[in-house]
C-alpha cells in the first residue's frame, strides 16, 4: 500500500506553506489533520457552534476528496479551549454531522490553538467504505 496525501481544491497553498497534508490515505484508512472553524476567507466563525460547523464542513470536504464520507469516521479527537463550558453545545453540533454509528471520540481541553480566535479543532480517522449500513 502506498501513502497518498489528500489535498482538496483550494488547500494547496496551505500544503506548500506549512508542509502538512489535510489528510493522508493508506489503503482504505484516512487520517485527517485538525480542521478548524475558518471560513473560505480564513475568518473564524463567531463562537464555538459556528466554528464547529465550519470545522465539520471542512472535515466533510477533506473526506470527500479522499473518497470517503463522514459516515466512514471511526475515530474523532476534538480540541477545545473552553471544554467544560461548551461540550454540551459542541455535542449538539457533532450529532448534526454524525447522527448515528458514533465513532470513538476523545475530547481534550487545551489552552490555545493555532490562532487566538479559534476555540475548536477536529481531527479524525476514517476507513473508506466502512460507514454503509
Amino acid at each position: 500500500m502506498k501513502r497518498q496525501p489528500v489535498i482538496p481544491p483550494g488547500t494547496q497553498p496551505l500544503y506548500d506553506a506549512y508542509h502538512f497534508a489535510p489528510a493522508t490515505r493508506v489503503g482504505d484508512t484516512i487520517w485527517v489533520s485538525g480542521q478548524v472553524g475558518l471560513d473560505a476567507a480564513m475568518k473564524p466563525g463567531e463562537g464555538m457552534e459556528a466554528q464547529a460547523r465550519l470545522a465539520f464542513a471542512s472535515l466533510k470536504a477533506v473526506l470527500e476528496a479522499a473518497g470517503a464520507s463522514l459516515e466512514d469516521v471511526v475515530e474523532l479527537t476534538t480540541y477545545h479551549t473552553n471544554l467544560r463550558q461548551e461540550i454540551e453545545a459542541f455535542t449538539k453540533v457533532k450529532d448534526e454531522y454524525l447522527p448515528s454509528r458514533y465513532p470513538s471520540w476523545t475530547a481534550v481541553g487545551v489552552t490555545e490553538l493555532a490562532l487566538p480566535e479559534l476555540c475548536i479543532e477536529i481531527q479524525a480517522v476514517a476507513v473508506a467504505g466502512s460507514g454503509g449500513a
